[in-house]
């Protein structure tokens, strides 16, 4: 057990820019009340501060495959570290409306750079029969941070001393986002302590670096591995300039925009961006809307954690057929609770364990799968690059998403039942589409996947 500990310190390590991904994602939850009171903003324009993040993720996500196939994943991971605790601060700091949405696009350069990284790191530095596993820590500290956010803005906003004022303002708000700066600072830290990627070392032809890793990783096989590695890139060494859109890439490429837009279609952002609104609307006060977005994470934490445990047992095509066909019935519930509620009736109490049987199914399945998936069925040479993709596919749904859903839940024709029963649709087609196109993917080298999909 012991050779086997680097691999999963590398992994917890690397993992942590999934934490920080998940707690700036849910962080501005627990402030839109505060900032559209702060700022004056109408519904369409707290959608739009919300999506400032979400555009620095659509960003960052498309401009870190380069800089990661030239200058390694190790060191664009310590950039992202540092872009996340500047976010952090000058979230907490700002002066004005414009201040507020400039830091928050950093913040989303860093989340979206961290979507394609760290689960790249991580399946290029773990064994084949673990891989799901060890990737999927990305996810569940995606969820786990996300719970800390709503934990941390519950206790910020029940704490006398976070009313106290930075530079004059009122700071509860700050405060929530300001408390990120200390896992950021962390993960900062801890990155000087992990090996480069071997396969990257391939990929730059500092072949003995690449075996010593390799090595010092305690990779079963590590010769076989190396020479599975070098033989993949063949005469492919100049990864930066290697051709992506090609008719033999069409699955892969087909596979990431797919599961990501899905990812989205499946509402989690909108309950996620906008748990504490959602519960208001379901006539829970302020207070209780926050306490209400706890069991929320929680059950997060606990869905992926299972999907942790199975992935590698069930495979990644049963865990998303079984996921989206149980989240499709229990977003059909909540859209039929809100479509029946009556004027002045309080149903959130029932929306929120509706909720929690929804994120039962989404935690396992789209939740653990979709950066898994996306981080193995690109072959090496292009690895960067259908990350990046995919990780792009999902935050300009992201933002399509957190941008429409309060302005289609405040209006009257659709309404946030309507909004949540077409969530459900799309994880129907989502079932289909995986059942009829996705291939398996568990317990297959990197390598020898890439050869059984033809993609030499």
């Amino acid at each position: 057990m012991k050779n086997k500990s680097p691999i999963y310190a590398s992994t917890v390590i690397a993992a942590l820019g999934g934490l920080l991904f998940g707690f700036d994602t849910a962080v501005i939850s627990g402030t839109t009340g505060a900032l559209q009171s702060y700022f004056g903003l109408s519904e369409a324009m707290l959608g739009f501060t919300v999506v400032t993040a979400l555009i620095g993720t659509i960003i960052g996500s498309m401009a870190v495959n380069r800089p990661s196939d030239i200058w390694g994943r190790k060191r664009v991971l310590i950039v992202l570290a540092v872009l996340y605790t500047v976010s952090a601060l000058g979230s907490g700091l700002v002066w004005n409306l414009w201040s507020f949405w400039i830091f928050r696009f950093i913040g989303g350069l860093a989340v979206g750079g961290a979507s394609v990284v760290s689960p790249m790191y991580i399946a290029e530095i773990s064994p084949a029969e673990k891989r799901g596993r060890l990737v999927g820590w990305q996810q569940f500290n995606v969820c786990f941070g996300i719970c800390l956010a709503y934990i941390s803005n519950y206790f910020v906003a029940g704490l006398p001393c976070f009313s106290n004022s930075v530079s004059g303002l009122s700071a509860q708000w700050r405060w929530m986002f300001m408390m990120e700066a200390i896992p950021s600072a962390i993960f900062f830290l801890l990155l000087f302590r992990i090996p480069f990627s071997p396969r990257w070392l391939v990929e730059k032809k500092r072949h003995g670096e690449a075996r010593a890793v390799l090595e010092s990783l305690g990779m079963p096989n590590a010769d076989v591995v190396y020479n599975e590695i070098v033989e993949s890139m063949h005469q492919h060494y100049d990864v930066v300039h290697t051709k992506f859109w090609t008719k033999v890439y069409w699955l892969p490429i087909t596979a990431a925009i797919a599961l990501a837009v899905f990812n989205q279609l499946s509402g989690i952002n909108a309950l996620l961006y906008y748990a504490p609104k959602v519960f208001s609307m379901g006539g829970s006060d302020g207070k209780m809307a926050l306490l209400q977005s706890i069991p929320i994470g929680i059950m997060l934490v606990i869905g992926t954690a299972i999907g942790l445990a199975l992935i590698d047992k069930l495979g990644r095509k049963k865990l998303l057929i079984i996921g989206s066909l149980g989240m499709a019935v229990f977003l059909a519930l909540v859209g039929f609770k809100f479509l029946g509620m009556q004027d002045g009736e309080q149903v959130s109490g029932s929306i929120m364990w509706l909720f929690i049987g929804y994120l039962f199914f989404f935690g396992p399945s789209t939740g653990t799968v979709i950066w898994v998936y996306i981080s193995e069925i690109f072959p090496n040479r292009i690895r960067a690059k259908g990350q990046s993709l995919g990780s792009f596919s999902h935050w300009f749904m992201a933002a399509v998403v957190s941008q429409s859903f309060p302005i289609a839940a405040a209006a009257k024709s659709i309404g946030p039942g309507r909004s949540f029963l077409f969530f459900a649709v799309c994880m129907v087609v989502q079932a289909v589409f995986v059942w009829k196109v996705l291939p398996e993917t568990k317990g297959v080298s990197l390598e020898a996947l890439q050869k059984k999909l033809g993609m030499e």
